[in-house]
């Protein structure tokens, strides 16, 4: 009987596999699904519904800095998202913490203790070095991309992928004109003028040194 299922998105083959082996352990009523990257991450997530855990890892190929993290959080809404990276620095936990990310796991660390923090996530709680304390302008940052509708923070995030108008209209399935009047109330929202000023603003939200 299956309980419930969790995602791992990661390409890092022997990573994957040993947290997966290791929760199949723990928790043999779970389904364990392994994405290589955002994209099969969402096509899983459209496919299969709810998930209890997702732990994503920072630097997927297609991942644009935090760009997939949000794309993903857009399509899991409540679901506790934990990143796993070896990029932790205290700006990167930081800004996990203020993106609401549910917790922070070094792949420095052992094993063991990836397994024990993801534990106490999937038991309700957070998990983040004791040394991340909140960063204001990362919140500041977070509270003005919440202000945005769906449409508009999928807009954002191809803006600040490099993508150009008719592309993004491509993807979206949607006009060009559709795209221009998005792009106009991002800008007021942010409180900028231009698309090179919005990128600018949310580069330390979506790509922390």
């Amino acid at each position: 009987m299956t309980i419930g299922r969790i995602l791992i998105a990661d390409d890092h083959p022997l990573i994957r596999e040993g947290i997966q082996l290791s929760i199949r352990a723990r928790h043999p009523g779970h389904v364990v699904d392994v994405a290589g990257s955002i994209a099969e991450a969402e096509a899983l997530i459209q496919r299969n519904g709810a998930y209890k855990l997702l732990l994503l890892d920072y630097e997927l190929p297609d991942a644009n800095g935090f760009g997939g993290f949000f794309r993903l959080q857009h399509l899991l809404g409540r679901t506790p998202i934990a990143i796993i990276s070896a990029h932790d620095s205290e700006q990167m936990v930081a800004t996990t913490q203020a993106v609401g990310a549910s917790g922070f796991l070094s792949k420095r660390q052992p094993l063991d203790a990836t397994i024990a923090g993801i534990e106490i996530i999937l038991g309700g709680g957070r998990v983040f070095p004791a040394s991340a304390g909140p960063d204001t302008h990362i919140d500041m940052l977070r509270k003005r991309l919440d202000s945005l509708s769906g449409a508009q923070r999928r807009v954002l995030l191809a803006l600040a992928g490099g993508d150009l108008n008719k592309q993004i209209a491509a993807d979206l399935g949607v006009s060009e004109a559709t795209i221009k009047a998005h792009l106009s109330a991002i800008f007021r929202k942010l409180g900028v003028t231009n698309r090179t000023q919005a990128i600018l603003m949310m580069r330390p939200l979506l790509q922390p040194s």
